[in-house]
Order: structure tokens, then C-alpha cells, then sequence
């Protein structure tokens, strides 16, 4: 027999000695073997016969490559062995081009996810503006994605989960939290402009750590709190010099960050076994279901019926464009579900440091788009601490990710 130091070969049928290779009449055999392009191994008979080297090279369905063979003879003993010697050169180029695949997807889903938030911010502020009822506009908000939802699940777009009572059980608090942080940040949004409520709202990773310290015993890194420095300084300081400041809009998106804090600590503690654990999409598609379901009523009883036809008359008769109200806040609560089913997609392909890296930027397309399109007065001082804050974020999700990649090491 022949052999390599390869663990993993390939024998072919034996072939009588005799039988010239080249030239041959049989015509059931061919030496034209197509497997995928190796190196030839050079290899050493062991029975001490004469050896021939012959290459053997055509096209086959499987392989498509040129292979080295050496024929052992002995008297009626002939065989043939075959080594492979190297990978395909097909694979890395499709292992190539899956990457790039990928990576453009993703690309892509972190323009919509950027985009449809910067419609969202100015559809949402200009209804705000002139329909001054932000529990009714966030319950009308999850009315739509409500509705999204159950087309997709009428259309077979998602999977339709089947809920039990312990996930019901897990995801009711998450779902009040969501509810609330999004109603609070609705009511900052009415109160202040667009790029102070996003500013207050990158203190997020302060309430991040707070939490986990305090309910999870997680204890943050040196890095991780050297990081919370420039954003909780920036804040401040975009806050002293803030000409749009207000106490509500402040205290709402303060509180805001506390609530979605909250569920994420929720969303650790009150964790469903992995057996019947939701995706990304789907959790978020009931969450936002029960949001809506909690929310329409208490949204009645602290700002009655406000989209009845009669109020809307009344107030058509004193100015409102009631159809550009109407067209501006079906644009907004298409946007705000949209963009989160899209930042759940995403959060799905990559890990959470990298949705954080991609948050923060997020926050500064949203700050500069809106200080961009409704105009709002900057000072120096005003843009030196919004930067403080947000370089404080991504400063965050920096120590996060060195964090997560030295703790297999310990291990």
C-alpha cells in the first residue's frame, strides 16, 4: 500500500498492472478524475516493487480538480491511493462571498434602522406640536403595530408564537416597562426639542450599570465606570445651556431611561426556561401587543376620547389641518414599530455591544438630523456637552466589549 502523512485519503478501484493507462479500450474505465485542485504528494511504496508516477486530471460532478497517483505493482497487485493535499480554493471564495453578502446586509439594515428613526423623531415631534396628548398618541402608536403584527401573522410573514402562561407570566412586566418608557419619552419629546430628549436619553448606560449593581450584583469595570464620566458630565452640561429646557421634558426622559433599564433587569430576572424562550421579533411583537392592550385605557382616562370625529371637528374648526394630522400620525406609528422590528432583526445577527455601538451612532444621526431640520438654536457650550455625552457612550460600548472578550480568559 502507499502512504502520506495525511490522516484522510481516497482509494480508487484497483486497476490491473498490465492494463496501459493511457490509450486504453475499455471503455468503462477513465483515468480522468475531477476532484477539487490539490497538490500532488509525493509518497513512498512500502512494498519495495516497482512504482510509476501518473497524473490523473479531467471533470467530475463533485470535485473539479487534478490529482498525483502512483501506481504500486507486484505481480497481479495494483492499487492506487490517492491523498488530497489542501482545501478547495472554492470554498474560501464562497466562504469569501458570504461574508460580503453579510455584511452588506447588515449594512443595509442599519440605514433603515437610522432612517426610519429620523422619520419617526420628526413626524412624532410635528404631531406633537400642534396635539399636545401624548398618552393618546403612544397608544396609537402600538395600535399600529399591533395591526402590523397581526397582518404578518395573518400572512404567514412570522411565525406565530404559541404563548404559555409562564411567558405570559415574564413578559407582562416587560411589557409595562416598555409601555411606560415609551410614553415618557413621548411626553419629553412634546415638552422639549428632539436633540435634548435624545441627549438626556444617552444616560441609558448609567441606569445600565446602576441596575446591575444594585439588583443583578454585577460589578462594573474600571473602564466601565471611567466611561460614565464624560456622559454624565456631558448631560449636565448640554442641560445648563439647553434654551428649550422644561422640567417635564427633562424629569420624563430621565424617567424614560429608568424604565428602560428596568426591563431589561426584568428581562434577566424573570427569564422563561430555554425551552420556551421567544426570539427577538417575536417577543417584541407581543410586548408591543400587551403595550397597546394596557395602554388605550389608561390613555382615556387621563386624556379622554381624543380622536373621536366630534373632537377632531372642533378642532379643524379652530385651525388644525385635521388630514395632515391624521397622514403625519400614521407616518409615525408605521416608523415606530418599524424601526424596532428592525432593531430586534438586527439585534438577532450580532451581539448586544455591537447593537450598542450602533445605538449610540444612532443617537447622533437622530440629534444632527433633527438640530438640521426644525432649526433648533445650538450654543457652543450646548454642542461641546452633547458630544461629551455621546463620546461617553461609545466609550461604554467600548469597555463592554473589552470586557466580554477578556472574560473567557479568566475563565
Amino acid at each position: 500500500m502507499l502512504s502520506t502523512a495525511l490522516p484522510l485519503s481516497l482509494s480508487t478501484p484497483v486497476l490491473r498492472p498490465q492494463k496501459p493507462l493511457y490509450g486504453h479500450s475499455s471503455p468503462g474505465f477513465s483515468p480522468c478524475i475531477n476532484l477539487p485542485s490539490f497538490k500532488p504528494l509525493d509518497t513512498i511504496c512500502c512494498h519495495g516493487f516497482s512504482r510509476r508516477r501518473t497524473s490523473l486530471s479531467g471533470s467530475c460532478l463533485s470535485c473539479n480538480t487534478r490529482i498525483s497517483a502512483f501506481i504500486c505493482r507486484n505481480h497481479g497487485y495494483g492499487s492506487i491511493k490517492v491523498r488530497a493535499a489542501s482545501v478547495p480554493d472554492s470554498t474560501g471564495e464562497f466562504e469569501k462571498s458570504s461574508d460580503a453578502a453579510r455584511t452588506m446586509q447588515l449594512g443595509a439594515m442599519f440605514g433603515i434602522w437610522y432612517l426610519l428613526n429620523i422619520y419617526f423623531n420628526i413626524f412624532n415631534k410635528q404631531v406633537l406640536k400642534v396635539y399636545p396628548f401624548p398618552a393618546t398618541i403612544t397608544a396609537f402608536q402600538f395600535g399600529c403595530g399591533t395591526v402590523m403584527i397581526i397582518i404578518m401573522w395573518a400572512l404567514n410573514l412570522c411565525n406565530r408564537p404559541k404563548l404559555t402562561r409562564p411567558q405570559i407570566l415574564a413578559i407582562l412586566p416587560l411589557a409595562v416597562a416598555h409601555t411606560f418608557g415609551n410614553l415618557l419619552t413621548n411626553v419629553s419629546l412634546g415638552k422639549v426639542a428632539v436633540s435634548f430628549t435624545h441627549t438626556i436619553k444617552a444616560l441609558e448606560p448609567f441606569f445600565t450599570v446602576l441596575f446591575a449593581a444594585l439588583f443583578l450584583g454585577e460589578t462594573p469595570a474600571f473602564w466601565v465606570l471611567s466611561s460614565l464620566v464624560p456622559l454624565v458630565g456631558g448631560v449636565g452640561l448640554a442641560s445648563l445651556t439647553e434654551v428649550s429646557f422644561n422640567w417635564i421634558g427633562f424629569c420624563s426622559a430621565m424617567a424614560s431611561n429608568v424604565t428602560n433599564q428596568s426591563r431589561n433587569v426584568f428581562s434577566k430576572k424573570l427569564m422563561v426556561n430555554k425551552e420556551e424562550t421567544l426570539d427577538n421579533v417575536n417577543l417584541f411583537s407581543v410586548i408591543t401587543i400587551i403595550s397597546f392592550i394596557l395602554l388605550v385605557p389608561a390613555a382615556i382616562f387621563m386624556e379622554g376620547f381624543k380622536f373621536t370625529p366630534s373632537y377632531l371637528q372642533s378642532a379643524a374648526n379652530q385651525g388644525l389641518n385635521v388630514k395632515e394630522l391624521c397622514i403625519r400620525s400614521l407616518l409615525a406609528g408605521f416608523c415606530f414599530h418599524s424601526y424596532q422590528q428592525v432593531s430586534y432583526m438586527i439585534l438577532q445577527m450580532v451581539d448586544p455591544v455591537t447593537h450598542a455601538v450602533g445605538n449610540s451612532v444612532k443617537r447622533v444621526v437622530v440629534i444632527v438630523s433633527s438640530v438640521m431640520f426644525f432649526q433648533t438654536p445650538v450654543s457652543p457650550i450646548n454642542s461641546i456637552g452633547t458630544a461629551m455625552a455621546l463620546a461617553g457612550v461609545f466609550l461604554y460600548s467600548r469597555a463592554k466589549r473589552v470586557k466580554s472578550k477578556t472574560k473567557p480568559k479568566a475563565a
